[in-house]
């Protein structure tokens, strides 16, 4: 068994530079206010508005750096305070997912697709995948360990080059499991 760490993601946004703009100004510069598992990633001190059919969340972190498109990834209970469907995918595969308004300090984007629920998976280097017998998409079983230990199935494996190894979770799946900082799961292949 492979035992790994596990890093809990909170609802968040992925802004390309385009849509950063217009929601901050141009070359508005973004604070880091904390690293995260994946090398260059970070949290930024700025966070934005999104809204739905039904609701509004306040107070939804930028993650740094931009990206080619812009994303919400919510956990599946903020689908009832927004009142959307928002698919549970990858967070490249966009395609027909849930509309979105996102609300800024300087203007306000409306996204027609770009909504999610980010499936689980594992980030690890092509070594790591080769030393451990995994394959890049690859679907597997992990057990974490605990009081509450449970195994999730369906988690994707992604690896490259530019990842470090940590499986995400959100917070939904880490609540339910009782996972705290620095928890850990074993790989069941």
């Amino acid at each position: 068994m492979v035992r790994i760490p596990i890093s809990i993601s909170n609802r968040h946004i992925h802004l390309s530079e385009a849509d950063a703009n217009t929601l901050f100004g141009t070359g508005y510069p973004f604070k880091e206010i904390k690293k995260l598992s994946q090398p260059g990633q970070f949290a930024c001190e700025e966070t934005l508005t999104i809204k739905g059919p039904k609701g509004e969340i306040n107070g939804v972190r930028i993650l740094w750096p931009f990206r080619k498109f812009t994303q919400v990834e919510i956990l599946q209970s903020d689908t009832y305070k927004l009142g959307v469907q928002a698919p549970i995918r990858e967070s490249w595969d966009l395609e027909g997912s849930w509309a979105i308004t996102i609300k800024g300090p300087k203007g306000e984007i409306q996204l027609n697709q770009g909504l999610i629920v980010a499936q689980r998976h594992i980030h690890l280097s092509v070594a790591e995948a080769k030393d451990f017998n995994l394959k890049n998409w690859q679907i597997v079983s992990v057990k974490t360990v605990g009081e509450r230990a449970v195994i999730f199935e369906n988690v994707i494996i992604r690896a490259g080059d530019a990842y470090a190894l940590d499986m995400h979770l959100d917070m939904d799946e880490a609540n339910a499991a009782a996972l705290w900082a620095g928890a850990r799961g074993e790989i069941l292949a």
